[in-house]
């Protein structure tokens, strides 16, 4: 068991990033199991779900002639354009339903706003749009998480990096994670991810 300071963040494991789904990640149920027993091991649970309204501008469909998986400059930055994924209240935006919810003091949901993506759990795309999740964290007095779930070189990383950049000790399971791996994206992110303080295991 890890002390109480320490918490457990799962990152997006819904249906859509699993094999069927809109934005697959291979192997992302794979880790389903280890992730539930986990759990175990952590007093604070926290789970994120990518959560967005039909028509996001993340998603390729939203730009007339784009390509998924392009990447175009939007106001706050560069963006990868998606395939539609984890609409809300659809199937594949429900968590994979071999995953334990239960032990979730909390569910944070991103991406919600139609013109701003999101992939770290704690701030929007914009780099300075907060979740939440640092207060609520402060608030039980975590100084420690560990990390674990999909996709390892977006979500993860970003949720990793910004959770150090707060001042937090930041584990990430890299055999509990599973990569999109765009054009060499894995490495990149696992470099970024260790330059920012994060160990990566």
């Amino acid at each position: 068991m890890n002390p109480a300071n320490h918490a457990l963040i799962v990152v997006d494991v819904q249906n859509d990033f699993c094999p069927g789904g809109r934005l697959a990640v291979a192997g992302g149920d794979a880790i389903v199991p280890g992730i539930n027993a986990l759990m175990d091991d952590f007093a604070t649970v926290v789970l994120t779900q990518d959560w967005h309204p039909a028509g996001h501008s993340s998603f390729a469909s939203s730009h007339p002639g784009a390509a998924p998986f392009s990447v175009i400059d939007m106001p706050y930055g560069r963006q990868t354009l998606w395939p539609d994924h984890c609409v809300q209240g659809s199937d594949g935006a429900a968590f994979r339903p071999d995953l334990r919810t239960d032990p979730a003091a909390l569910v944070i949901r991103k991406g919600m706003n139609p013109a701003l993506d999101s992939y770290s759990a704690f701030f929007e795309n914009d780099r300075v749009t907060p979740t939440g999740l640092d207060g609520f964290l402060k608030s039980r007095g975590i100084t420690a998480v560990t990390l674990a779930g999909l996709a390892t070189d977006f979500c993860v990383a970003f949720s990793a990096i910004d959770a150090a950049r707060l001042g937090l000790a930041v584990t990430v399971r890299g055999d509990l994670s599973r990569a999109i791996d765009l054009d060499g994206s894995l490495g990149a992110a696992i470099s970024h991810m260790r330059a920012a303080g994060v160990s990566v295991v």
